[in-house]
């Protein structure tokens, strides 16, 4: 059975949709049963540009991610909800959705990112921060994958992922 896995930012352009690509990226590799959506409370309608050339370059196809919101997983057509990941930045007191989301009750765990287009040093700084974060989320998709996802509870699968949070 497949583990749906919805990471949220506010916007849905950078961070959340570079997790989406790297995690379904990673998973198909491994021939692993995951699937990543990515959704936001306050959708920005586009994905930013950087995002998509960071994860082009590292040979991850971007067709048909679009910035979208957190209500289309909420309805009884969406997909059952294994884990929820925030991704948002709240060291530097960026609000994060919080996710009370319609099929069941999934893990909750917050990964947090500061925001690759905030990045000094003009277009080249915020490319290298686009990378860096990915190269990050990466990091920690590949832990998650590592998880025998399948047969977790839900106390193991949450302790799992906060100790991944840790690393």
């Amino acid at each position: 059975m497949t583990v749906h896995v919805l990471i949220l930012c506010t916007h849905n352009s950078a961070r959340s949709v570079l997790s989406e690509g790297m995690l379904n990226h990673l998973a198909a590799q491994r021939g692993s049963d995951v699937k990543a959506h990515s959704a936001g409370s306050a959708p920005s309608g586009r994905i930013h540009p950087f995002a998509v050339e960071a994860l082009q370059g590292a040979g991850i196809e971007t067709a048909g991610y679009r910035s979208k919101s957190w209500d289309e997983f909420t309805g009884p057509d969406a997909p059952p909800l294994s884990i929820v990941i925030t991704v948002c930045d709240s060291a530097a007191a960026e609000a994060c959705p919080v996710f009370f989301g319609g099929s069941g009750q999934p893990v909750k765990v917050h990964w947090g990112y500061p925001d690759p287009s905030n990045a000094e040093g003009g277009d080249d700084g915020k490319r290298r921060a686009f990378e860096l974060t990915r190269q990050a989320i990466g990091f920690k998709m590949l832990q998650l994958l590592a998880l025998p996802l399948e047969t977790m509870d839900r106390s193991a699968l949450a302790d799992a992922l906060a100790v991944i949070d840790k690393s």
